[in-house]
């Protein structure tokens, strides 16, 4: 069994008191707010905070802890720990690490405790900047702790306080899905709210899931010493991905020590929170597989059930609340931003959508979502980043495109950096040098694709990129060779002909 702390820690004290503070005086409740925010997360403090700090009269009520997934139980921590997991590297291929580097010595050890009390501590350091107390005095946000309810086109209901509203916005964001498997919900299962209390290191740990989070996670605990195995129904990790590309990270993930089970189902789970035994039907029949800490990373679900949506002639599914492409739902006065919506659930949309909320809400804005840009990236190494469509994308849309590629082996920093496996790929539409979609997988993806997002935002064709001074000797020359690439296209048999027409004309 993993014993995990009986008393918190100094830094959980602190991280606790930041986002839930136990002794928080209830504010008395305006006679009607210009807006109120259902939700502290990532959506719900940017809305709360822009709209406090322009003037208007806010609530926001939250109903757990302020922050949200992505300080609690997503991003914060998930980086924390993937970063001492960057720092261990793969270690598998020789008893003496990095000796074709020059640097020779034994394996480096890994402390698990203290790499999940570093990620502890940096949490909590970074939960103050989402603590009621900073959205009270600096924006002066009347902050709610408790469960949201409406109470009609206009009203909702917090604790026994009624509040009115002339605009709302629901930001209630999304938990873990967690499928109905006999025996899954007294088998001491784990999802992403619950394994950062991990304090030991799970000897076997069996993650259902092949997306970001069970690649993300499943790569870290291989590097810390955990067996890992990943169990994915379909024939592919990352599925929003060209399969090419997931199938780089399937080789870099078993490099690594990762068991990937391909067309693999979960169909029974027997034990507890000592051990569990799974039973998994595959294409040869059924199998058990013994495991000492169950993951759960199969989806989202959205945070609906207790709005009361109805009151509010809301209307929504099961899958999320519908929206128009200016963000606002059935209800004119009401609005939705972040992972609720269903649909893109990431921090950076959902920043995106409480911005445009703010200026369609409280300002007669006209802002559209879809004229937003909206990247994904998966934070394993190599990370993958994407924009726009994939080669998959265009062909199930039936869109004409030209594909372009560039590895990074042609790039002497990432040559130098022993990183050269990456490559960008960039699609265009056909003809033309308008970047429908890129992806890039490398050790700097996620950072690395912010020049095509600019590119796409802007409507700048790839062509221009070629233009740009890029340092060398840096990864980022990569657009440089590629948009060089797409220049050359442009040289066809006729133009060659004529340009070398108008060099005898003007040298000879």
């Amino acid at each position: 069994m993993l014993e995990q702390p009986q008393e918190l820690a100094s830094s959980d004290v602190e991280w606790q008191r930041s986002v839930r503070p136990a002794d928080w005086p209830e504010p008395t409740p305006a006679a009607v707010y210009d807006l109120v925010v259902i939700g502290g997360g990532t959506a719900g403090l940017v809305c709360a905070g822009g709209a406090g700090g322009l003037g208007a009269k806010v609530a926001l009520i939250e109903s757990r802890l302020m922050g949200g997934d992505c300080l609690n139980y997503g991003c914060v921590p998930s980086k924390a720990i993937l970063a001492s997991a960057r720092r261990v590297g793969s270690t598998t291929a020789s008893p003496e690490w990095g000796t074709e580097w020059g640097i020779v010595g034994p394996k480096p050890q890994v402390d698990f405790a203290a790499v999940m009390n570093r990620m502890r501590s940096l949490r909590a350091q970074l939960s103050r900047h989402d603590s009621p107390n900073r959205f009270r005095d600096q924006y002066g946000v009347d902050v709610f702790f408790g469960h949201a309810q409406f109470q009609g086109p206009s009203t909702l209901q917090v604790g026994s306080h009624s509040l009115k509203f002339r605009r709302a916005v629901i930001a209630s964001g999304a938990r873990a899905t967690v499928p109905e498997i006999p025996g899954l919900a007294t088998s001491g299962y784990h999802t992403n709210e619950t394994i950062f209390s991990l304090t030991q290191l799970p000897p076997r740990l069996v993650i259902l899931g092949g997306g970001p989070i069970a690649c993300e996670l499943g790569q870290a605990f291989a590097r810390f010493g955990s067996q890992v195995t990943l169990l994915v129904r379909s024939q592919q990790l990352c599925r929003r991905e060209d399969a090419d590309i997931s199938a780089q990270l399937a080789e870099s993930l078993q490099a690594d020590g990762v068991r990937i089970r391909f067309g693999t189902e979960l169909r029974r789970v027997e034990g507890d929170t000592n051990g569990q035994r799974l039973t998994l039907r595959t294409a040869s029949g059924e199998e058990s597989l013994e495991s000492d800490c169950l993951l759960v990373a199969v989806g989202r679900t959205p945070n609906l059930e207790s709005l009361n949506l109805s009151a509010a002639g809301v209307v929504h599914s099961e899958r999320g609340i519908a929206v128009d492409d200016h963000l606002r739902t059935s209800n004119r006065a009401i609005f939705v931003a972040g992972d609720c919506m269903g649909g893109v659930q990431f921090t950076h949309a959902a920043d995106a959508m409480a911005r445009i909320v703010i200026r369609n809400a409280l300002f007669f804005g006209r802002e559209k979502f879809s004229t937003r840009v909206i990247p994904h990236v998966t934070y394993t190494q190599p990370e993958i980043a994407t924009v726009g469509l994939t080669q998959a994308d265009a062909q199930e849309r039936r869109i004409a495109v030209d594909v372009l590629e560039e590895s990074f082996a042609k790039l002497d920093r990432a040559v130098l950096d022993g990183e050269p496996n990456g490559k960008l790929r960039v699609l265009l539409q056909a003809g033309t040098d308008r970047i429908l979609g890129a992806t890039i997988i490398g050790n700097h993806a996620g950072d690395l694709i912010a020049p095509v997002i600019q590119a796409m935002q802007l409507k700048i064709g790839l062509r221009r990129i070629a233009n740009l001074v890029l340092p060398y000797p840096t990864q980022a020359e990569i657009f440089r060779k590629i948009a060089d690439a797409a220049n050359r296209q442009r040289l066809t048999p006729r133009s060659k002909w004529i340009l070398r027409q108008i060099l005898r004309w003007r040298f000879w």
